[in-house]
């Protein structure tokens, strides 16, 4: 088939967003049958006159993206048997918890947004909708299965993930950070206030401190694109792989609604509120961060995009989806 979009076109559109968006960073990063294709970056850590320029070594804030790393980390409990079954009811492990309130709720439910639990202003969690019923983005599910996860372990996951994931694979630029660097980029939250350190008070997974350089996110997509071999390595169980990137989300009665793994979205059939582009493939997966982070991943043509903003918002509120789904398609047009 012809190409109708080039790699400078997708680096335009890039470029673009970063523009609109008044994102002050910007990069991409391609890998195509294991090997790198595209390696771009371009624009400044921040607004500020002495922000460094951003580089292969900058590390950015992947916020919600974050959220592949824990669905990781949920797969090994599966694995290792720490958790039975995902249609354990979450009762089974928060003793403490409302009984009323999280009666039928799963530990399927809260890795894929089927949970309907949200917070109040004061913290509080409520229902807004029966466990299993409908899809709703809210962090009530993350923020549990990183409580359960750690608890299980005895320890945080990030320390599980560098032990069985991130030193095998020789990251030194993936982390939950809580102290300054000149390697983290700021996190734009409007042009005209000062920037957003981002850094946490903690490195347990439980904020959202995550800093990722644009090639160590690619490298952790092409891990699982391979199924848990990195550099001919086994590092990761295949099957803890592939039941984080499988199908997981309950049968909803409203086709639109988006499908999850743990925490990635996955494309089934082409749903209207997914973020995957609608002329992905069947099987890709991906995940994205309020300040733009992106990793596609697509089986089928053996191909990995990373992509990066430090801009929160950076799609604008209403029109986030269509360009998401239009970089995704924009992906396809150039590898197919």
């Amino acid at each position: 088939m012809q190409r109708t979009t080039s790699i400078r076109e997708l680096i335009n559109w890039v470029e673009d967003i970063k523009e609109k968006n008044h994102s002050s960073a910007a990069s991409l990063y391609i890998i195509k049958d294991n090997k790198v294709l595209l390696d771009h970056y371009s624009g400044y850590h921040s607004y500020s006159k002495d922000a460094p320029q951003v580089s292969p070594k900058s590390q950015f804030n992947i916020a919600s993206a974050r959220k592949s790393y824990l669905g990781l980390a949920l797969s090994y409990a599966l694995y290792d048997g720490l958790i039975s079954s995902l249609d354990d009811p979450v009762t089974k492990y928060f003793k403490h918890c409302d009984v009323e309130l999280f009666k039928g709720t799963t530990i399927r439910h809260l890795a894929t947004n089927s949970h309907g639990l949200d917070r109040k202003p004061d913290g509080t969690i409520y229902r807004e909708f029966k466990a299993g019923k409908r899809w709703a983005y809210h962090n009530v599910g993350d923020g549990m299965i990183a409580e359960l996860v750690n608890s299980l372990y005895n320890k945080g996951f990030p320390e599980l993930l560098n032990e069985r994931v991130f030193k095998p694979m020789g990251f030194t630029e993936t982390g939950w950070r809580t102290k300054p660097h000149e390697n983290l980029v700021k996190v734009i939250r409007e042009v005209n206030e000062p920037p957003l350190s981002a850094l946490g008070k903690l490195s347990d997974g439980t904020e959202k401190n995550l800093f990722v350089s644009t090639r160590e996110f690619a490298k952790w997509g092409q891990l699982h694109l391979n199924r848990g071999v990195f550099n001919n390595i086994q590092i990761v169980p295949s099957e803890v792989i592939d039941y984080a990137t499988t199908i997981h989300s309950p049968s909803y009665s409203n086709n639109s609604f988006p499908e999850n793994g743990l925490f990635w979205y996955v494309q089934g059939k082409p749903r209207k509120r997914s973020e995957i582009g609608e002329r992905v493939p069947q099987g890709s997966y991906q995940i994205l961060g309020v300040t733009g982070p992106t990793i596609l991943v697509i089986p089928q043509l053996n191909l990995v995009v990373s992509k990066m903003y430090n801009k929160r918002n950076n799609y604008g509120e209403g029109n986030y989806l269509h360009y998401l789904k239009e970089f995704g398609n924009k992906v396809v047009d150039v590898f197919s």
